[in-house]
């Protein structure tokens, strides 16, 4: 099963070592941005770890695409995100399918 794969799984809840292992980021960058994005808010058990939902995984797909495909700054990828807040599900959905097809082209890639 490869990163994008994990969260195809009936699991409701990930733990922050999960999810970064899967986007290919650091624990220390998801909680920056859940600092920086208002929108990014995992829930937390009683010990204070985070409890990620496919909706928050979704959010920091968006962030990440942004600050690392788009060459978002910080305060640009808020200033993005306030004004397309309607249309941001749509955003997402469009990086979950680019997300794929780059993951089917690149194992293409391996079997030519």
């Amino acid at each position: 099963m490869d990163n994008q794969d994990i969260f195809a799984s009936s699991k409701y809840y990930y733990s922050i070592r999960e999810v970064a292992e899967a986007l290919q980021v650091k624990a220390s960058q998801i909680r920056y941005w859940e600092k920086e994005f208002s929108i990014l808010k995992p829930k937390k058990n009683k010990k204070g770890d985070r409890r990620f939902v496919q909706k928050d995984i979704e959010i920091l797909r968006l962030i990440i695409y942004l600050l690392k495909e788009k060459k978002f700054t910080i305060e640009g990828a808020k200033a993005y995100i306030a004004e397309q807040k309607k249309s941001i599900s749509t955003d997402l959905e469009a990086i979950k399918h680019l997300e794929n097809a780059r993951q089917r082209l690149q194992n293409l890639e391996r079997y030519l």
